[in-house]
């Protein structure tokens, strides 16, 4: 069945950088848009980053030269690299995929957490001050 098994949150210090993988099974990964979101406590879920089936990408403007989404579609798997953490990092971290719209060839997805269908069970990033 389809899973999605994220790693990589913790614990930093504001400034600090972490890695996100997310593993992903039982579909063909590389035929999907795949995204992050996050949510913090007593906020809605929001979309961060999302890579399309060419590796097209799209941020918040909130991550905008900070994050990075890339995917090793050798290994089903997506990742975050987050740079420069700020306290308001802080939340629970999702990833997710969406076999989306097809435009050109191209699976593409949005920042909306309503234009994804498989989800992960989250990892938390905590980021202190």
């Amino acid at each position: 069945q389809v899973q999605l098994v994220e790693s990589g949150g913790g614990s930093v210090q504001s400034g600090g950088s972490l890695r996100l993988s997310c593993a992903a099974s039982g579909f063909t990964a590389s035929s999907y848009c795949m995204g992050w979101f996050r949510q913090a406590p007593g906020k809605e879920r929001e979309g961060v980053a999302t890579i399309h089936s060419n590796d097209g990408t799209e941020y918040a403007d909130s991550v905008k030269g900070r994050f990075t989404i890339s995917r090793d579609n050798s290994k089903s798997t997506v990742y975050l690299q987050m740079n420069s953490l700020k306290p308001e990092d802080t939340a629970m971290y999702y990833c997710a995929a969406a076999s989306g719209k097809v435009v050109g060839g191209v699976v593409v997805a949005g920042l909306s957490p309503d234009e994804y269908a498989y989800w992960g069970q989250g990892t938390q990033v905590t980021v202190s001050s």
